[in-house]
């Protein structure tokens, strides 16, 4: 089958297009036909390398975070899906890989695509719907009346955690540049602070969640808008030392990551609030609850542009650049079409 593999560590240099074997299928396995998958940031990082430490990939292996696509084959075990069902999915992160034809993903990662959406509006949610999820439902339990503030809010987890946090029934504050003020003005943001005219930190406060995938002095930044006993979320920030217990780091790695992350858990405290670090989980439980979301015209998904599969590193380069207006970009298969030399 045809994938774009990670050959080595490194940068775009390191990504090749070529034929490899077609995945092997476990009992609990369902096997997928790609029909489309998105570029996120994740996988920028992963071709880097940045997560080595945590994600230890062997080289050569096929790059690539969620999809839509057709089931075309399911182990022995597989007991929610058939032959034909159309999917979405994010794989589990130790079987990742979809940019590519084909892949064979455990059953319960897997949920069945939402009605509404096309394949390729489908493949820019798994991993971006999830990590909005897992932060604002399942960490800050956000409730209705409670204030949240989720940075970047025209990129890829911010669209969709706009829409989730606005069906939750709270206030939704959101940065963003005066392009995208419409935007997400029309995803359900109440409070939209324009960056390149206003200092967020400023104008916001007394916020209970704060929801952060910028990193560096955003951070800090952030801790300013949090009353006492709130939140700070980011999938951007540096690891704790939860994390490492939670993917069972070894005890090196894991006061690794507490050291990391040791200024600014001690500036949380001195603000009385907490910080903490998100890597999501592949859920296909948690991705069928979005579904119904996602079919009952509560969350839409937001995409910049399409690129087809033989030019999945130009997509990446394009994401890279930072040339994505709003949304994900998204990448969709050919049959046949052959790959680039």
């Amino acid at each position: 089958m045809r994938a774009f593999l990670v050959e080595r560590y490194g940068g775009e240099a390191g990504v090749r297009a070529g034929d490899v074997p077609d995945p092997r299928v476990g009992a609990d396995d369902v096997l997928i036909r790609i029909h489309a998958a998105s570029v996120n940031p994740l996988d920028l990082k992963t071709r880097d390398g940045e997560f080595k430490a945590i994600l230890p990939y062997r080289v050569p292996f096929i790059l690539g975070n969620d999809l839509a696509g057709v089931v075309v084959g399911v182990g022995a075990a597989v007991s929610r899906f058939a032959v034909g069902d159309e999917v979405y999915a994010r794989p589990g992160k130790d079987r990742i890989g979809t940019f590519a034809d084909l892949i064979a993903v455990h059953q319960d990662d897997v949920a069945i695509k939402p009605a509404t959406l096309t394949m390729a509006e489908a493949a820019s949610l798994p991993l971006v719907a999830l990590t909005s999820w897992q932060a604002l439902v399942e960490r800050a339990h956000l409730r209705p009346g409670q204030k949240v503030l989720i940075h970047a809010g025209s990129g890829g987890v911010g669209t969709i955690a706009i829409q989730l946090a606005r069906h939750l029934g709270v206030t939704v504050a959101t940065t963003t540049s005066t392009a995208n003020v419409d935007l997400v003005k029309s995803l359900g943001a109440d409070i939209i602070v324009d960056y390149t005219k206003q200092a967020f930190e400023t104008v916001l406060h007394d916020y209970d969640v704060v929801l952060d995938p910028l990193g560096g002095q955003n951070l800090t930044k952030s801790l300013r808008v949090l009353k006492p006993g709130g939140k700070l979320i980011s999938i951007a920030g540096p690891p704790d030392a939860a994390f490492a217990r939670e993917i069972g780091a070894n005890p090196i790695i894991r006061l690794a990551m507490s050291a990391l992350s040791f200024r600014i858990r001690r500036r949380a405290r001195h603000h009385r609030v907490t910080y903490s670090f998100l890597f999501m989980k592949a859920s296909g439980d948690q991705l069928r609850e979005l579904t119904s979301l996602i079919d009952a015209g509560a969350i839409r998904p937001v995409v910049d542009r399409v690129f087809p599969f033989t030019e999945t590193r130009q997509a990446l380069a394009y994401v890279e650049a930072g040339r994505a207006r709003a949304g994900k970009v998204v990448v969709t298969m050919t049959s046949g079409t052959a790959l680039p030399g």
